[in-house]
C-alpha cells in the first residue's frame, strides 16, 4: 500500500505540474461548488441548516470518492493508484496558485487595472482602490494561505488516511477539499448558514497552516521566520490564516496587509516586485518540500 500510495502522490504532482488543474467544466470541486450554491440563501433555522450542511455534505462526497477508489484498487492496484491520483489532483492546488499570482505580480508593472482584474481568482477583498503595492502584498499573502489550504490540508488527509487504506486516503482528501469549499463559499459573518462550516474549517486547518509555516520557513532558509511569525501570526481573525502568511512575510522581510484587517511584520515596506516574485519561488519551493514530506510518511 506505501508504494501504491506514493505513486498516487507522483501521479497527482505531475498532473498538477503539466495541466495545473481539471477544466472547470469538469472539475470535482467545481461540481461540489454548484451544489453548494443553491444553499447559499436565507433560511428560517440558519445555524440548525449550516450544521447540517457541514456535517453533511463533505460527509457524502468523501464517501462517493473512497466508494470509487475502492472499486478502483480491487480491479487492478494499478488503477487504483492511478484513481488515486487523480483525486490528489483534483484536490490539491499548487501549479494554478504559483501561475495565478506570478501574472498578478507581473500585471502590477504593466497593467494594474488588469491585475486588480486577476487577483480576484486568489482573494475576495474589494480589489477597485488596490495600488501596485497593495496587489502584490495579497499575492504573496494568499499564495501563503492556499498553500496551506489548497496544498498541505489535503496532502496530510490522504497521507494519513492511506495508512489505512488507499480509497480512505481519498475520503480524507476529499472531505477536507469540501469542508475548505463550504468555508470558502459560506463561511462569512454576513451568512448565518455558514457558521459552522467557518468553525469546522478552524479546526480542520489547524495543524495544516502551522505545518505550512515550517514548510515555507524551511524553503526559505530562514528558520528563524518561525519565531518573528509568532509575534503577527494572530493579527488576522482566522485563528490559522496567519500563521504561513506571517511566516512568509518574516522570511521575505515584507509588510503584508489587509486594509481595515490586519498588518503583518508592520515595520517593513510592502513588498516590490522583486521580493513579491521571490515569495512566490517560496511558496512553490514549499509546495514541493509538502509533497516531498508527505512521500515519505506514505512509503515508511
Amino acid at each position: 500500500m506505501s508504494l501504491v500510495a506514493t505513486g498516487a502522490l507522483a501521479v497527482g504532482l505531475a498532473l498538477d505540474t503539466v495541466f495545473e488543474e481539471f477544466p472547470q467544466r469538469i472539475h470535482p470541486v467545481a461540481w461540489f461548488g454548484r451544489v453548494v450554491a443553491p444553499l447559499d440563501r436565507s433560511w428560517s433555522r440558519p445555524r440548525l441548516i449550516g450544521a447540517a450542511i457541514a456535517f453533511g455534505l463533505p460527509i457524502g462526497a468523501a464517501a462517493i470518492a473512497g466508494f470509487a477508489t475502492a472499486l478502483a484498487v480491487a480491479a487492478n492496484p494499478v488503477v487504483g493508484s492511478a484513481v488515486a491520483g487523480l483525486a490528489v489532483f483534483a484536490t490539491t492546488s499548487r501549479g494554478r496558485l504559483l501561475s495565478v499570482a506570478s501574472k498578478v505580480i507581473d500585471l502590477t508593472v504593466t497593467d494594474p487595472a488588469d491585475a486588480r482584474t486577476s487577483i480576484r481568482a486568489l482573494v475576495g477583498r474589494k480589489t477597485d482602490d488596490l495600488s501596485p503595492e497593495d496587489l502584490r502584498s495579497a499575492a504573496v499573502e494568499s499564495a501563503a494561505e492556499n498553500l496551506a489550504d489548497g496544498l498541505v490540508a489535503p496532502l496530510l488527509a490522504f497521507v494519513l488516511g492511506a495508512r489505512v487504506s488507499l480509497a480512505v486516503g481519498v475520503a480524507g482528501a476529499t472531505w477536507v477539499k469540501a469542508v475548505n469549499t463550504l468555508d470558502s463559499m459560506l463561511g462569512y459573518r454576513s451568512k448565518p448558514v455558514g457558521g459552522a462550516s467557518a468553525r469546522l474549517d478552524d479546526l480542520v486547518m489547524w495543524l495544516p497552516a502551522r505545518a505550512s509555516a515550517a514548510l515555507l520557513a524551511v524553503a526559505g532558509r530562514s528558520p528563524r521566520a518561525l519565531a518573528r511569525a509568532c509575534e503577527w501570526s494572530h493579527a488576522p481573525t482566522s485563528p490559522n490564516s496567519g500563521w504561513p502568511m506571517a511566516t512568509l512575510g518574516a522570511v521575505l522581510d515584507v509588510r503584508l496587509e489587509k486594509r481595515g484587517a490586519y498588518v503583518l511584520n508592520p515595520d517593513a515596506d510592502l513588498p516590490s516586485v522583486k521580493r513579491a516574485r521571490e515569495g512566490v519561488r517560496v511558496v512553490g519551493l514549499a509546495g514541493l518540500g509538502a509533497f516531498v514530506l508527505c512521500g515519505v510518511i506514505a512509503w515508511s
